[in-house]
């Protein structure tokens, strides 16, 4: 049983697979600031639910643009 303080973290290449993106795209969403994203240490982490929400979020503004 998770923990509420236990959440799934992930690397590039776990996000990457994850998102079905090239980690390519990925690292330039993350220069641009468009991704929930931080370092541990040298390395980029993202934490799962987070990307989660970013994805909804991203899903919801395509569907109001189509709309219009």
């Amino acid at each position: 049983m998770d923990r509420p303080g236990n959440e799934e973290v992930l690397t590039v290449k776990e996000a990457s697979g994850y998102l079905k993106i090239a980690e390519k795209t990925l690292y330039r969403f993350i220069r641009e600031q468009n991704i929930p994203a931080f370092k541990l240490g040298r390395e980029w982490r993202f934490k799962k639910s987070l990307l989660d929400k970013w994805m909804e979020k991203r899903i919801n503004q395509r569907q109001k643009e189509t709309r219009k």
